[in-house]
């Protein structure tokens, strides 16, 4: 995975947008103006993903690419190091999983607004 694929696969979710709030690298991916993945296009590419907190841990312990995001809550934000050694369907999956709770606590105008 590059960063093309990483946007594209962001921007295929359903009402996902894009935009730079904090700087001209750090490249931020929202629903309905709510953050579901974070990267920045300096460095190392990784990204920043929300995740429910006992699996969070879990995927720290497991994934030695999976670390508490920085400059994020710790408890509910994990970044994940693109460097091969997570399937990239993982990755996928951990993205879904970060945008689905961001939809789950929008309100329900919004969340049928997706539908």
């Amino acid at each position: 995975m590059n960063i093309e694929d990483l946007r594209d696969y962001c921007l295929s979710r359903k009402g996902s947008t894009e935009s730079f709030p904090f700087d001209e690298t750090t490249l931020v991916f929202k629903v309905m103006n709510k953050m579901f993945a974070v990267t920045d296009l300096e460095g190392e590419l990784s990204v920043s993903i929300k995740c429910d907190p006992e699996l969070a841990i879990s995927l720290r312990e497991q994934y030695p690419a999976v670390r508490p995001a920085w400059h994020f809550n710790k408890k509910h934000w994990n970044n994940v190091l693109i460097d091969g050694s997570v399937d990239i369907s993982l990755i996928k999956e951990w993205i879904d999983h970060s945008y689905e709770l961001v939809v789950s606590k929008l309100p329900l105008k919004d969340r049928k607004a997706l539908e």
